[in-house]
């Protein structure tokens, strides 16, 4: 199972990725240096958007298709849906 996620930094702004392993991912954005360049000087890192999908296919595509969306618009995917329903 892939994950698709959204994570809010501490300079409001947002970065998109996915991973096999949502928890270890979001500890790795806030403590480690295995977390992405852009986040590890913006942290910290809150999760606002969570998605799985069953194939690495299916999550690089939706990674993409959220990347390519205006700021308003993930605010607006983020808003439809409260993450306690899919993590």
């Amino acid at each position: 199972m892939y994950w698709v996620y959204i994570v809010k930094c501490s300079d409001e702004t947002y970065y998109t990725g996915y991973t096999t392993d949502l928890d270890r991912r979001m500890r790795e954005h806030n403590e480690s240096k295995k977390g992405a360049k852009y986040t590890r000087t913006r942290r910290p890192v809150v999760l606002q958007y969570a998605k799985h999908y069953e194939t690495r296919q299916e999550a690089c595509r939706r990674e993409y298709e959220i990347k390519q969306l205006s700021r308003k618009q993930k605010e607006s995917l983020i808003k439809s849906q409260n993450l306690t329903d899919s993590c």
